[in-house]
This record gives C-alpha cells, structure tokens and sequence, in this order.
C-alpha cells in the first residue's frame, strides 16, 4: 500500500507514526488536486462558462459522497469548512450564543483537544453559565458515575464529546452516553468532535443519534484546509451564519439581506475548491478498503506495538490509556523514564521516525495525567510491524543515549 503514497518515495526509510496530526495523502487525492488546479480552475457556483460549471459539479459531488460516507438524511447537512476546529467554533457562535444563558449548563469532557473545549469554556465565560467536565479513571476511560443525572441534568444545553481521544485513544460509547443524556434532557444539543473517529471507523451518524459532529479531510487522506460540519437540518436552519459574504447570499437591499438555506448559508466566501474536489478520492480511497478493515489493521498494530514495547522495556514505559485494544484507537501514547518527549521525538527523528511529542493541544488532559508532555505514536493504514520494530529499536537507542 506504501506505493500509493507518493512521500515514501521521496523519503525512503520514512517510518511515519504521527497520523494522528495529519495523514499522508495517496497518489490518488494528489492527482485530483493538480487535476483541478491544471484543467478546470475557475470559481464555483458564479459561472456559466463550462470550466466554472464543471469545477461546481465537482464540489458538489464530494458534499454527496461524504454525505453518503457518514449516512447523513441529506447532502444539505454536510457544511465544508477549513477544519474541525472552524467546524465547532461554527456552532459555538451561530447556535452557543443561542440558545446558552446564565442560568444553562454546558457538559463537556477533561479529555478534549484544545478545539472542542475551548470555544465552550469562553461562551459560558461571557454569558455567565455553568462549565461542567467529565473526568477519567484511572485507566483512561470516561469516569461517567453510577448516575449521570449527576452531570446532564434539564439545565444542560450543549453536550460535547470527543468521540475517540487523541491523547489514550479511549474510544467513547458516545451512542450511549447520547441516549442517557436525551432521557434526562430531551431538548440537550449533543455535538461530537470525530476528528480522530471518521478517518479509523465506520461512523453513521443517524445511528448515533447526536446532533452534530465534525471531522477534518486532512486527517483521512484528504487535502488540508477542509472541514466538514455535519448538523441536522432543522437545527442548521434555524441557525445564524457564522460569515457573512459571498456566496451565502440570497438576496441584498439597502436595509435587509436574505441569507441562502445550509449548507451555502454557512460558507461564504471563495472555499477551498481544489482541496474539496480532491477530498472526494479520499474517501472513496478508504472505502474500497473498508472501514472494518482499517479498524482491525490499527488494533492489530497497537497490541504489537503494546507487547513489543512492555516486552523490551517493561515497567520504565509507560504507556496510557485503556490497555484493552477493543476501546483504543490506533494511539499509543507514553512517557519512557525520566526522559523528557521532545528529547525522545528528536533522537526518533534522526532514526527517520515521525512521531509527536508535547500536550497535543490537551492540556487540561495531561494536568489530569500528571504529565507535562507525552510521546505519540499514532498508526493508520500505511503502516505495518517493521514500522513497530523500528520504534522499538530507535527506542533503544535513546536509552542509550540518554540515561
């Protein structure tokens, strides 16, 4: 699979373990994008010259195909952005600012990236409500009580969940978490950072019965840059636009303006056309592989690399999260000794292995875990056992080097 992705050519020995950031991109999404940019580069939506048309017709196409990928009602839920983080800030401004007063509750979880705890710890900021968060046990799993009338209760506005941590990998029962929470509050707004779960799992998000839910291209293959906010219908039209500009625009008087109905409503502006196009062989590329496929390849990787790792250096690393490979994704996150990460990540490099090193935008995670970085090592479907036994070895070096 490794001859599809163009970078191992140009890198040989590349052992690429941080995914997790950002995937690689196969031959595939490449061409695509230099397709665009070099046979049809016009605007979208504003021509009536063939070239513009066809460039329209593309991007729409993509909105259905991810559509399709996630089993939305609708090509009409599927709003592109630039990324994740603008998917959430999106609804954080146009519903939080809503409907979130001073007397209303917001629930979110201690381990959130960066991007889905911070635009909900500054609304209840300036509008006086209540922050709660969800913490974790002691083997990385949400630390949900015997009663969660204890957390959600009928002041609970917004519930916001990462779906898989990007930090111990804790794959969430986020379909449970969102019925119990809709029981005790029918009315509570249920929003679901899946950044880390599209691009590894099946994900269906009429199954899961949240309300919105966000994930990036960049992370499944695709271009930088693009962003995808899923949100039911009904709650997109009744938001307001997060930009305003064109494109988003119905029709413009002197005193009024009538904005367009979702998704256009919510992305004004020249998009990021050749990127969106590019995005569509992205995912047709992972689903001709199968997401169960993909899921099962990085739980085999992670229990390799979780008994190769205790087998070599047993209790001087320290590996967290859940140790059951069934509720991790394919993250492996440690500290080795007393040796700092960043020391770690350098040493990897010299040895030609990725991976990251530091909080992961998720901070308040690893104040939890008493830990002021981690090393991450993060697996998807280009890697294979030698990539773990380069680890390894690589690993054994900075033992050597280092104590």
């Amino acid at each position: 699979m490794k001859t599809d992705f163009p970078i191992f050519k140009n890198n040989p020995g590349l052992v690429y373990l941080d995914s997790t950031a950002t995937s690689l991109k196969p031959k595939a999404v490449i061409d695509k994008l230099v397709e665009y940019y070099s046979q049809y580069s016009a605007n979208i939506f504003r021509g009536v010259y063939r070239i513009s048309e066809q460039a329209t017709k593309e991007y729409e196409e993509t909105r259905n195909i991810v559509s399709e990928f996630i089993n939305a009602k609708t090509d009409r839920e599927i709003v592109f952005t630039r990324n994740t983080t603008e998917s959430l800030n999106l609804i954080a401004y146009s519903l939080g600012r809503k409907i979130i007063g001073q007397d209303d509750e917001l629930v979110t979880t201690i381990m959130e990236h960066h991007s889905n705890f911070v635009p909900w710890q500054v609304l209840v900021q300036e509008v006086g409500a209540t922050l709660k968060v969800i913490d974790i046990n002691e083997n990385g799993y949400l630390d949900l009580g015997k009663d969660l009338e204890q957390i959600v209760t009928k002041k609970t506005k917004i519930l916001a969940l990462t779906f898989v941590s990007n930090v111990l990998g804790t794959i969430n029962p986020i379909k449970q978490i969102i019925s119990a929470a809709k029981k005790i509050n029918p009315k509570i707004i249920t929003i679901i950072d899946a950044a880390q779960a599209v691009p590894h799992m099946k994900v269906d998000v009429q199954d899961l019965g949240c309300d919105f839910l966000a994930f990036s291209s960049h992370k499944m293959l695709g271009p930088t840059s693009v962003g995808v906010l899923w949100g039911k219908e009904d709650l997109l039209k009744e938001m307001f636009p997060f930009m305003y500009g064109g494109e988003m625009i119905s029709e413009v008087y002197l005193d009024r303006s009538v904005f367009k109905d979702p998704p256009h409503k919510f992305e004004a502006g020249t998009p990021s056309i050749g990127e969106v196009i590019a995005f569509k062989e992205a995912v047709k590329y992972l689903k001709k592989i199968g997401m169960g496929n993909v899921s099962a390849h990085e739980k085999k990787l992670v229990s390799f690399c979780f008994k190769e790792l205790k087998r070599e250096f047993g209790n001087r690393i320290k590996i967290y999260g859940p140790s059951n490979i069934e509720d991790k994704g394919g993250v492996v996150a440690f500290n080795f000794g007393k040796y700092h990460p960043h020391d770690i990540a350098s040493i990897l490099d010299e040895e030609g292995i990725a991976v990251r090193a530091g909080h992961h935008c998720a901070m308040p995670l690893h104040e939890r875990l008493h830990a002021d970085a981690t090393v991450r090592a993060s697996f998807y479907i280009y890697n294979d056992e030698d990539d773990v036994k380069k680890l390894v070895e690589a690993l054994k070096k900075v033992e050597k080097i280092l104590r």
